[in-house]
């Protein structure tokens, strides 16, 4: 399995790479319509939106990282009355992510050559199940990455990854309180997570902010990519 689709914006000379994973139930076009405010603060940079490589099984047209089916085929996770409970399904989730860790990283390593930038020139950023593709994918590679952003996800397989980390990546989780999708509660879960494997996290949390990206918290995250600008 190898990712063959993307879109590219390309500003300036690259000296970062940023890799932007779009969510379940969703595709790379969707995404970069709605990166605008994100793309239009970037500076000599290559941002890429990949296209996950899977048919969603539940959205005809749509893409998939993983199946999330086959980890909760009745869609219990939304309906637990604890955060705990809520967390296991995630937790499931480890052998669906290795695997997407494993197709994505060829492209990863492609594209970086592409520009002749190194991984410490690599920013992945993902929102919702890209968000838990980017963590996963960020802490489980040898190579240190230069930053890593989150829209409204959690550190899934969390147990795996704890155990498997070679990283620690300064990173960024941004997420909405009245997400109805994936708790709010998973961004101080997965903060203190990060944090135990030595990572700097900076969060945001917005107030009447639902399952999506909103423009200020894509402002906030191209602000971090800026920050997080360097050289080769």
């Amino acid at each position: 399995m190898m990712i063959h689709e993307e879109i590219v914006h390309v500003c300036g000379i690259p000296k970062k790479l940023i890799i932007f994973l779009h969510g379940y139930l969703d595709d790379c076009s969707s995404l970069d319509a709605k990166l605008l405010p994100f793309r239009e603060n970037l500076h000599d940079r290559a941002l890429h939106i990949p296209q996950a490589p899977h048919k969603c099984e539940v959205g005809k047209g749509m893409r998939q990282w993983y199946s999330m089916y086959r980890f909760d085929p009745n869609y219990e996770r939304r309906d637990v009355k604890t955060f705990d409970d809520f967390l296991c399904y995630y937790d499931r989730m480890g052998l669906g992510l290795e695997e997407t860790y494993q197709y994505l990283l060829p492209y990863i390593e492609q594209t970086l050559s592409e520009y002749n930038l190194d991984y410490n020139d690599l920013i992945l950023c993902g929102f919702s199940q890209g968000a838990m593709v980017a963590l996963y994918t960020a802490l489980i590679n040898p190579h240190k990455i230069s930053g890593l952003v989150s829209f409204s996800g959690i550190l899934a397989g969390h147990q795996r990854v704890l155990k498997y980390a070679k990283n620690n990546p300064d990173t960024l989780l941004i997420h909405g309180k009245s997400d109805k999708s994936l708790r709010p509660e998973a961004l101080r879960f997965t903060e203190k997570q990060l944090q135990s494997l030595g990572c700097s996290v900076q969060t945001h949390i917005f107030n009447h902010c639902d399952h999506e990206l909103n423009e200020e918290g894509l402002r906030i995250a191209s602000e971090f990519v800026n920050q997080h600008s360097g050289t080769k």
